[in-house]
């Protein structure tokens, strides 16, 4: 059975040995890579299943990788950062990161950050084939996991393409944000409902043609949101 690949891009050698350690002791095989420019190449060449990677590192900081590497690889990005600002973590949200986790942290909590993003492949792996969705202007291509409005493919990274999926199978029913946080991030996140705020922001911003007044993702006040395109 072949191994799981996850790429460790950090400066600081000493959360490099406990991050390796810990995961080649769970059987992962890990890559490492000391700057930001280093982190790209490899998962250019390398292609490995997840990334853990820091904010500030020489050459190209976490960011710019994060953006970079969006260009060409859908693996989750977990950014790992002493960065605690809510600005900080949105910002990487925005350019493609699927999760944050903020240093100093217990390695239990990134096992199981690592763990929930990995079940996320699974589950995105799982749909039929044959599956798609189209509502009006919308369409999502399931087994190609592709998105386009009005005739246009829109670039979704892995956690709002796995909202919008969560919100699109089940059309005109109420979720709860606690619900949608375990089904796109996985269990464990005490800051869900700003999870799901931000998240779901960022995809009106990419699919409705009025943000501000939404065609596809309502809000019900109180309860949660709601996918009614025929509304």
């Amino acid at each position: 059975m072949k191994k799981i690949r996850i790429l460790v891009a950090d400066d600081e050698p000493k959360y490099v040995w406990a991050i390796q350690t810990n995961l080649e002791a769970r059987n992962y095989e890990v890559l490492t890579a000391a700057d930001g420019q280093q982190a790209v190449q490899l998962a250019a060449d390398e292609q490995p299943d997840l990334i853990l990677m820091d904010i500030k590192m020489p050459v190209l900081n976490g960011y710019e990788a994060c953006r970079r590497i969006r260009e060409f690889s859908t693996a989750p990005i977990i950014m790992i950062t002493a960065m605690a600002e809510e600005t900080d973590k949105v910002r990487g949200l925005d350019l493609g990161a699927d999760d944050y986790v903020t240093k100093p942290f217990s390695v239990p909590e990134l096992l199981a950050r690592v763990r929930a993003a990995l079940r996320r492949i699974e589950f995105a792996e799982g749909v039929p084939p044959d599956s798609n969705f189209e509502a009006g202007e919308l369409r999502v291509d399931f087994a190609q996991h592709r998105v386009f409005v009005r005739g246009q493919e829109v670039e979704l990274t892995p956690t709002e393409y796995r909202l919008l999926c969560e919100l699109a199978k089940q059309p005109g029913r109420i979720l709860v944000p606690n619900y949608l946080t375990e089904r796109v991030w996985g269990p464990g996140y005490e800051d869900g409902d700003k999870l799901i705020r931000q998240a779901i922001h960022r995809l009106r911003r990419k699919i409705e043609s009025d943000p501000r007044n939404p065609e596809y993702i309502r809000t019900r006040s109180g309860l949660g949101y709601v996918f009614l395109p025929s509304e």
